[in-house]
């Protein structure tokens, strides 16, 4: 028995945009922080200390001698959370660990795990907590092995359960079979989940998630002549009481990747305060002359919003309509390839047995913080009305909490892990020590 009343498991959602994480059994999770890092490769602080050192200055000598022992290391310094990345650096990337969904650099999750478990959020030793990580549907055989070492390895959890995310969500919404929906930051996948099970051969994926929107949202702006200054280009200064005046800051050594960070939270902002789905497919006669809604920049300026309000979103339903915004041609090439989520939802309810797809066609549900987005369940629920065979009943669901729709892969995680029918599936350590890592996929399927 591992998650008795006295030690609550802990249940880590590591999405492309964000990583949740917290106590098993309460109704949020704890910390939710960007899951990208700032990393700064200490051989570029090395040239810039060195000019330092010459101008005679005893504290950068001391400096250098620290970075010259980690040097030999070839180390780079990560920086998590976002109070650490919203702090400008010279020569701080901004890096993700994840590539399409899957983990790619183990350095960098290893950092963010640590953090999530430091003071700044959790405060708890690893070592005390059986440990519910969500993973991706499409995760690979070799991956589930190398989170099992890190987590037994480097945390010495007492337990391990892998838990894939559609189902997690099936359970937050109380059910054991329907058709996910999950839109997140990276991509948007489709997955039907069958008494527990996610059916593999009927998982749809796509390339169109939140970030993509983001940047159709920033390229549109920019084509229109709106240029957005990150939050550390500029300072506001008050010359008369309620008036101000910017001043523009110059730092050459921002990196490019740290510079478009910074314009995708303000772009990324934007896009949830005015942007919501269409009701009928997006056209440029019928929406050229849209009231606007203005928002304001952090720099003061105001905008006024029209049509790309709903153009933005309808990039879901509709892929092709990205090759329309300027900047945005490079998508060209994939776009034949990429369907719209009604087209996804119907064909991988097709590829499954004829025998549930009633049931999944009635209870779809929608995840993931794209999926909170304004009127995008009418929408999708009118567009496969019309696509779905008649026999069909439709239903999408998405909880009313934008909250919990944003969290729920993780409430998921919460209420299966502190379940007491659920105690004897954790992976424990004597196993992993007895059988090795490969044991992950008998006991987490």
């Amino acid at each position: 028995m591992y998650g008795g009343d006295e030690v609550s498991a802990i249940v880590i959602d590591l999405g492309s945009h964000t990583c949740k994480a917290g106590y098993a059994g309460e109704d949020a999770p704890k910390a939710v922080f960007p899951s990208v890092v700032g990393a700064i490769d200490q051989m570029d602080v090395d040239e810039s200390d060195d000019a330092e050192k010459n101008s005679g200055s005893g504290e950068s000598k001391n400096n250098s001698r620290n970075v010259d022992s980690d040097k030999a290391k070839g180390k780079r310094k990560l920086y998590v959370g976002s109070q650490s990345l919203g702090y400008r650096r010279d020569f701080m990337e901004v890096l993700s660990p994840l590539k399409d969904g899957i983990v790619a650099d183990w350095d960098i999750v290893d950092s963010i795990w640590e953090h999530a478990f430091s003071r700044e959020c959790l405060l708890i030793d690893p070592k005390e907590h059986p440990m519910l990580l969500a993973e991706p549907s499409s995760n690979a055989q070799q991956q589930r092995e190398r989170a099992a070492e890190l987590m037994f390895e480097k945390y010495k959890a007492p337990a391990l359960f892998l838990a894939k995310n559609a189902v997690l969500t099936s359970f937050a919404s109380g059910r054991a079979t329907s058709l996910v929906v999950d839109s997140g930051g990276g991509s948007t996948t489709v997955a039907p989940v069958h008494d527990g099970y996610v059916l593999q051969k009927a998982v749809a994926t796509s390339p169109i998630g939140g970030e993509f929107l983001t940047d159709c949202l920033m390229k549109s702006l920019e084509s229109k002549g709106i240029a957005m200054k990150p939050r550390y280009s500029f300072r506001r200064k008050e010359i008369r009481p309620g008036e101000f005046q910017t001043v523009d800051l110059d730092f050459p050594n921002t990196t490019e990747s740290y510079k478009l960070y910074s314009q995708r939270v303000i772009a990324s902002d934007i896009k949830e305060c005015v942007c919501r789905a269409p009701d009928t497919p997006y056209d440029e006669s019928a929406y050229s002359n849209i009231p606007t809604t203005s928002y304001e920049l952090p720099d003061g300026q105001t905008l006024e919003i029209g049509a790309d309000r709903f153009k933005i979103p309808d990039v879901l339903f509709n892929p092709s309509l990205a090759q329309s915004i300027p900047g945005m041609e490079s998508f060209a090439e994939i776009a034949p390839s990429v369907r719209g989520l009604p087209q996804m939802v119907i064909e991988s309810i097709n590829k499954c047995d004829v025998d549930i797809r009633r049931e999944l066609f009635s209870s779809i549900l929608l995840a993931g913080g794209t999926a909170s987005m304004q009127q995008l369940k009418e929408r999708l629920e009118k567009d496969l009305l019309e696509e779905s065979p008649q026999a069909a009943r439709v239903k999408v669901l998405a909880s009313g909490n934008a909250t919990e729709r944003r969290f729920s892969v993780w409430i998921g995680g919460s209420i299966l892990a502190s379940l007491g029918s659920f105690q004897q599936m954790w992976f424990s350590k004597s196993e992993y020590e007895e059988h090795g890592a490969s044991y992950i996929q008998r006991k987490c399927p």
